[in-house]
């Protein structure tokens, strides 16, 4: 049994600020962390928790301040190498820039080689749990389970659905079904994995496949899925175009039996709200991409609409239409989108969707997310003085200006550290003294 305590200010949102009132935010000005064999056993005031904890050693950060590590709840590790490509919208971007990448990804090798800088990018960003997507190969899913498991982190993903993709990323539904078998066979219960039924999106799956993915996803009540939805006018009118007997675009989810409590939509940028109505009350959970909407010139998200409906909602960096592994580049992004939408999206509930809000996303909320006792101890210390912006702008401000100066001035450079099971998994050369 190892102990070992953490010392600094703390902050965690375990509940959304927009509907939970007061009781949403947790904060301990001068706090302690106590973490015993990965797990959270004690958090508090330090004068109050510190006198039990006995002889355990105490990490301080003077400046620092710990929040839960980030939840990325939709982003694509084959796309790395596809960060900043020129030009297009969603359908001719995936042809030009996207399919051609992702069809490398059939070479084991070159799938390790990204998995492992894919990873260690995240770590650098303070992002502890992520919902991945991978390739139709489903060696490209051992190579990412492989990377994670050896850094202990908590990672889901599975095998890309598409038997009406292009040559060379294309599946048929019976080799889809076996692969998807397979994996989920190989990889439950080994370290913090777990599995997702992953069709790319409706226009990349015959009516039989999207059929088998509701069978996989029945058989299965342990995996998500995980898909695309309502991203760009285009692919909406496309996708209309070829389902002409659907209500929207979510009832060609819906008739599959791929809409439930562990559904995971990214984008949902267009969304009416009689469909937004069936998600919430299908339990089914929202991942915004504001900086991959942005790029591609897809739309921006209605959160207005959203909180009429309040389906589970998240944050998503979305790479690599997303321009950022930076949850808190993601979230000033985010923040600019609402302020065009007439909203102003606030510092905590910002936190709230990039940690427990991206966890009851995920269906991992009891293991993550809020640093509450009993839950895995993964924590990033954010240093509000990493740039001199940013230390000019938060000298003398209050809890609430700090943390959304970090939202909007924030990137990877504020990561002071990033820990996974209190175990120290990045540091940013020296931050704290």
């Amino acid at each position: 049994m190892t102990r070992r305590a953490f010392r600094a200010e703390i902050l965690s949102v375990p509940h959304d600020p927009a509907h939970a009132g007061a009781g949403a935010v947790r904060h301990h000005p001068d706090g302690l962390l106590v973490v015993e064999d990965g797990l959270v056993v004690a958090r508090g005031d330090y004068a109050e928790v510190h006198p039990r904890i006995g002889d355990a050693p105490v990490e301080t950060f003077p400046g620092g301040l710990i929040v839960p590590g980030f939840v990325d709840a939709h982003v694509h590790y084959p796309q790395t190498e596809c960060v900043a490509s020129h030009g297009e919208q969603l359908l001719a971007w995936l042809d030009r820039h996207i399919f051609p990448s992702e069809a490398r990804f059939a070479d084991r090798a070159h799938a390790d080689a990204v998995a492992a800088f894919f990873l260690d990018e995240l770590l650098r960003n303070g992002t502890t749990s992520a919902l991945v997507f991978a390739t139709v190969h489903a060696c490209s899913v051992d190579a990412l389970f492989d990377a994670a498991l050896a850094r202990d982190m908590r990672i889901v993903s599975g095998k890309v659905l598409m038997d009406r993709g292009p040559e060379g990323l294309r599946d048929a539904v019976a080799e889809g079904r076996a692969d998807s078998e397979a994996l989920i066979a190989r990889w439950r219960g080994r370290g913090r994995l777990g599995y997702a039924v992953t069709p790319r999106f409706a226009l990349t799956s015959s009516d039989a496949q999207l059929a088998d993915a509701g069978e996989l996803l029945a058989a299965h009540p342990d995996v998500l899925m995980h898909t695309h939805l309502s991203e760009n006018e285009g692919e909406i009118a496309a996708v209309s175009d070829r389902f002409v007997d659907a209500r929207d675009y979510l009832d060609v989810y819906e008739r599959f039996g791929l809409v439930g409590p562990r559904s995971v939509f990214a984008h949902c940028v267009h969304m009416e709200d009689a469909a937004l109505a069936r998600m919430a009350a299908a339990g089914a959970g929202v991942a915004l991409c504001p900086t991959s909407n942005l790029f591609l010139g897809s739309g921006l998200f209605d959160l207005a609409a959203i909180d009429r409906h309040r389906p589970k909602v998240g944050i998503g960096t979305d790479i690599g239409a997303g321009t950022s592994f930076s949850v808190l580049n993601t979230l000033g992004e985010a923040y600019k989108v609402c302020q065009l939408r007439g909203a102003a999206l606030d510092p905590f509930r910002a936190l709230y969707l990039a940690t427990a809000g991206g966890a009851r996303v995920m269906g991992i909320d009891d293991r993550v997310g809020a640093l509450e006792p009993g839950q895995e101890a993964d924590f990033v210390v954010l240093d509000a003085a990493a740039t001199p912006l940013l230390a000019r702008r938060t000298a003398q401000a209050s809890l609430f200006d700090r943390l959304f100066a970090l939202q909007v001035l924030g990137d990877d450079r504020a990561i002071a550290f990033t820990y996974l099971l209190g175990r120290r998994a990045h540091e940013r050369s020296p931050a704290f003294a």
